[in-house]
């Protein structure tokens, strides 16, 4: 409007110049340039697509002078008419000399100067200068801060030049005070405040921004409450309106959620209804979810649709459309849902374009995608290759979305991803009962050159233990599924306390996993390692002196996992089995075979209580002439079997009361974990379990050796918290069964951190 307004004043004042009748009889003889400073009256003449000999009219002026404003370099113009002359007098706009931020502590002046479009040696427009003011704004709200005020100061300098600095009062973080819902009858407000992301604001929340009003997330809220209330049967569910509204002082937030649940549906008919020529339905029936008589789920009915997709796709029917027909029976509050399985067109791909990735090589991304050119057309396989993108964790943002082909049955993918930081660098301090104090470094690289290759360089200096690791890893060794990995170590431990001794470990290996499966893999690797045994006090088990030195072990080993949990992290559901099997003697001093298996096991019993059984046996005997070493045995207690000191069970020296280890054990664990009535965003859990193992048998034996195969249990009860610095968990647990000679113990805490 400014310009515009500026436009009719000049246009006003040419009139008032040109003569009327003058625009129709002058032609322009000369144009001469004036005010001009740092750039060409040549080339100011070129802006203005005015040349010599054209008449003096109106309509030409008035284009001169919008093409003039339009390049944004002056702050006034001037046309005026000297004879046959058009004189030009322009004020050039001021070149920024400097841009710099005030008063910003929360955000960087790098992090600000991304933001905006102006930089250094740039034209200085006001225009430009406002826009770049609103997109300031834009990046303190989405962090937050409703109430930051920015005014921008212009300092003139000699040679037309100005300093550009932001006037940056940041204000508090507006946070979400209350959070309400209007219209619910079913689920209280607490329950559904559980469902949502967005939290209100409370003194436990420091370290967390969930309490932040986010207007993304508030979208992301309502998703949240639509999936949940159709998750529970509420068919009819509507969200009217979700409304934020900011408190005069602009330091808090009111968010409240007007919503209709409608009424409850359970499942009635469930049929599978195919239009494929000459294929019997009924074969599909396992793949679906919903059963009748449940209340109406709508994940499961999506899940069924997946299922029934991939099903179809593994009997070679790659091109289908499974459509869910839902039918609402609101006398009987049923719904009645049929799967209509109807053949689609054939479509084929024709290309895959991966955009935005700068640094990470194209086939990191191809190679996750279960689709290639040429391959029938698959909405599950490419909503599954999308999640194996977003599961690599190289990207912000990932996007799959499809386009049609240069012919109707050829459709072509497009991959955009947005990069972000794949490197990681970070410093830890805890306490563990098992080690003490601690204090670690890592320093990773998990796309190393844009490949996807993993290098690890990490250090831990404990009480009890000293570790230096390096690792790297090429997850598709030859451009296959296939992972390859090189492993170097060196290892001191502090064993005086448990068996008169020091260790130390130095050595490599090479390790290969590949699946078997979409839940089973294995991993194999072949480990070459000096361990030895040192510094055993003088009054040590003579067992433990007559292994002081040095032995070499080069050994083959590999590991077999079946894992269906739904989290690897927390879980809460699913099973994972794992089979671990070790020969050494392939060179160097040892020679044996081991073996460990066993299973974890989840089990969800109510809303937020799970249960967990825990059972292992193990074993391992030398060949040959070899004994099994005191480095090679197993070792039970502490966190294998609480309510035990680490080695607190086993053969034991009668004398000396040192740890000899042993070579078969078997332990198991029942744990129960819930809730305490802490909100559950503070990731409070109380824990109640009881242990049991035991551990026996040594090649060596002598009178002074004690050494009971009997079991020993214990029961205990410990809390959990996921905090902000790191997982914590103490525990209180008791031996109820013993024999006489274990070492027991009651308190048991581990504590860790990265920062």
């Amino acid at each position: 409007m400014r310009l515009i307004s500026r436009l009719f004043v000049l246009s006003l004042t040419l009139l008032a110049l040109i003569p009327a009748g003058a625009s129709a009889q002058t032609i322009i003889r000369e144009i001469s340039i004036e005010g001009t400073q740092r750039i060409d009256p040549a080339t100011v003449r070129s802006y203005m697509d005015v040349s010599v000999g054209d008449p003096l009219e109106r309509a030409t002026l008035e284009k001169a002078l919008k093409n003039l404003f339009a390049t944004g370099l002056f702050a006034d113009v001037a046309l005026s008419q000297n004879g046959s002359t058009l004189v030009v007098d322009v004020a050039e706009n001021p070149i920024i000399n400097e841009i710099a931020f005030e008063g910003n502590d929360k955000l960087e002046d790098d992090q600000l100067l991304a933001e905006i479009d102006l930089r250094p040696r740039q034209v200085f427009t006001r225009t430009r200068v406002q826009a770049d003011v609103s997109r300031l704004y834009q990046v303190y709200r989405r962090n937050g801060r409703f109430s930051v005020t920015i005014e921008p100061k212009v300092i003139k300098l000699d040679q037309n030049r100005v300093n550009l600095v932001f006037e940056i009062t940041e204000g508090a973080i507006t946070k979400v005070e209350t959070i309400r819902f209007v219209g619910n009858k079913r689920y209280g407000d607490d329950r559904l405040r559980s469902e949502i992301s967005t939290k209100e604001s409370a003194w436990y929340r420091f370290m967390s921004a969930d309490d932040r009003y986010d207007p993304d997330r508030l979208n992301y809220d309502q998703e949240l409450l639509r999936r949940f209330y159709l998750s529970q049967g509420y068919a009819d569910f509507r969200l009217i309106s979700a409304i934020a509204e900011l408190s005069k002082e602009f330091d808090r937030f009111f968010v409240t959620f007007t919503l209709e649940e409608g009424d409850r549906y359970k499942v009635g008919k469930v049929a599978v209804n195919s239009n494929l020529r000459n294929f019997d339905a009924t074969v599909l029936r396992p793949e679906v979810n919903v059963t009748q008589g449940e209340w109406y789920d709508a994940d499961l009915v999506q899940e069924s649709v997946d299922n029934l997709t991939n099903a179809l796709g593994d009997r070679q029917y790659a091109f289908v459309n499974v459509r869910p027909d839902v039918t609402r029976n609101r006398e009987s509050k049923t719904v009645d849902i049929t799967f209509n399985i109807d053949e689609t067109p054939r479509v084929f791909v024709e290309r895959m374009n991966i955009n935005g990735n700068m640094r990470t090589l194209d086939k990191v991304v191809r190679r996750e995608i279960e689709l290639v050119e040429g391959d029938p057309f698959n909405r599950s396989k490419l909503a599954k290759s999308e999640q194996n993108i977003k599961n690599l964790d190289f990207f912000e943002k990932v996007d799959v979305t499809t386009s049609p082909g240069s012919a109707p049955d050829k459709m072509v993918v497009d991959v955009d991803v947005a990069e972000k930081s794949t490197g990681e660098l970070s410093v830890g301090a805890g306490f563990s009962t098992n080690d003490g104090p601690l204090a670690d470094f890592r320093i990773r690289e998990r796309n190393f050159l844009g490949k996807g290759q993993d290098l690890l360089f990490a250090t831990t200096v404990a009480g009890q233990r000293t570790e230096f690791d390096l690792s790297f890893t090429e997850p598709y060794f030859l451009d296959r599924d296939v992972s390859a990995g090189a492993d170097l170590f060196y290892v001191t431990r502090d064993l005086q306390d448990e068996s008169s001794f020091d260790q130390k470990r130095t050595g490599g290996a090479l390790r290969l996993g590949y699946p078997l499966s979409e839940r089973w893999r294995q991993t194999l690797r072949y480990r070459v390692e000096s361990n030895e045994i040192e510094n055993v006090s003088s009054n040590a088990s003579r067992f433990i002196q007559e292994q002081e030195g040095k032995r070499d072990t080069f050994a083959l080993s590999q590991r077999t996992t079946y894992d269906n949990r739904d989290s690897t992290i927390f879980p809460t559901e699913g099973l994972l089995y794992w089979l671990d099997t070790e020969v050494s003697g392939l060179g160097g001093d040892s020679k044996y075979v081991s073996g460990k298996t066993g299973l974890s096991y989840y089990y969800p019993l109510y809303d937020q209580v799970v249960l967990n059984a825990l059972g292992e046996v193990g074993a391992i005997e030398g060949y040959g002439d070899e004994n099994v070493a005191i480095n090679e045995r197993f070792f039970i207690g502490g966190n294998t079997l609480r309510g035990f000191e680490n080695s607190g069970i086993g053969p034991r020296d009668s004398v000396t009361e040192d740890a000899l280890g042993g070579k078969y054990f078997y332990r198991g664990t029942l744990e129960s974990s819930f809730p305490i009535g802490l909100p559950n965003e503070l990731g409070v859990l109380g824990h109640a379990f009881t242990d049991a193992g035991t551990l026996a048998r040594i090649d060596d034996t002598g009178p002074e050796v004690l050494d009971e195969s009997s079991v020993r249990v214990s029961v205990g009860l410990g809390v959990s918290w996921r905090s902000p610095f790191g997982p914590i968990r103490a525990d209180l647990s008791k031996a109820v069964v013993k024999e006489d000679y274990d070492q027991t113990e009651i308190f048991r805490f581990n504590f860790g951190t990265r920062f």
